[in-house]
Parts: structure tokens; C-alpha cells; sequence
């Protein structure tokens, strides 16, 4: 895949976040001031389990598209993320080690949602979460748009600026 497609698949998966956050904005909004039944407890989940679905699929585009590697094995995930705070001999880290130590508490939770019942969920648990979701979106996206404006150097401006927020 050329680096342009890849930065169409990147621009592909943003917009699919923004569109989970404003389908579900009304629950997110609520769960500020109420404690959610399980039901919605449950939604929550999933929301939160398809946002990181959705930045580790912009990672594997990068590995697989730009690095032209994807770590495998038991720990990939964890290795996926990391090698995305690391420069390699043709980008810079995708993103800080700050942003990293924010995701990676999505993954953790993701690997829970997916090997678990949902009325397990606790919202004592999610909480957190679920009240800083909309803020690391927004700080990924503007290390995820930095990354975009150096590749602007190989003439990705029209597919860059798509990424504005």
C-alpha cells in the first residue's frame, strides 16, 4: 500500500471514531452526572472496546503500510503500541509516550471486554475511562495530524488536511 492510501485508511478509521462518539454522545454526556444501569454499562463497554479497535487499526496501517512490519506473538498488541512511540529510519514516533501511557489503559480494558461477560462490568472501573475518552481522542488526534503534516512532505496535503479536527 502507498503511503497515500495508507493515510486514506488512517483518515477512514478518525472519521469512524468521530462517528462512535457522536452516536453514542448522549450516553457519554449522561454517564457525567448518572451511574448507567448495565444495560448502559454495557454500551459504554462496547464503545469503549470500538475506540480502541479503532486506534489500533490505525496502527496496523502504519506498521504494516509504513514500517512494513507488525510485531506477532502473544504480547503483539503491546508491541504494536510501543512501536509506535518509536522513530524508525523513515518516520518519527507516531505517538508520546505520554499519549502511549493513556492507551494503553484502553487496551487493557479491551482485552478484559472481549474475554469477559459484560454484567461483570463495574463502574467504578469504567468510570475514569469513560470521562477522559473524548479528551485522549482528541489529544491522539493531534499528534496523529502532527505525523500527517511531516509526511506532507511527500505530497499528502489534500489527504492531510482531512485530518483537521
Amino acid at each position: 500500500m502507498s503511503h497515500e492510501k495508507a493515510i486514506s485508511q488512517i483518515i477512514f478509521e478518525i472519521q469512524q471514531i468521530d462517528e462512535l462518539f457522536t452516536s453514542y454522545r448522549e450516553l457519554l454526556e449522561k454517564s457525567k452526572t448518572e451511574e448507567p444501569t448495565l444495560i448502559e454499562l454495557t454500551a459504554i463497554g462496547s464503545i469503549l472496546h470500538s475506540f480502541y479497535n479503532g486506534i489500533e487499526n490505525i496502527f496496523k496501517t502504519i506498521g504494516k503500510d509504513i514500517d512494513g512490519n507488525i510485531p506477532n506473538g502473544n504480547h503483539w498488541h503491546s508491541q504494536l503500541i510501543n512501536q509506535m512511540t518509536e522513530s524508525t529510519s523513515i518516520r518519527d514516533p507516531i505517538i508520546s509516550e505520554v499519549i502511549k501511557e493513556k492507551l494503553v489503559d484502553y487496551l487493557a480494558f479491551r482485552h478484559f471486554f472481549r474475554n469477559s461477560y459484560s454484567f461483570f462490568l463495574k463502574w467504578n472501573e469504567l468510570k475514569e475511562l469513560t470521562a477522559l475518552v473524548m479528551i485522549v481522542w482528541s489529544e491522539f488526534k493531534v499528534e496523529i495530524n502532527r505525523v500527517c503534516h511531516l509526511w506532507n512532505v511527500i505530497r499528502l496535503a489534500p489527504l492531510c488536511s482531512m485530518l483537521s479536527y
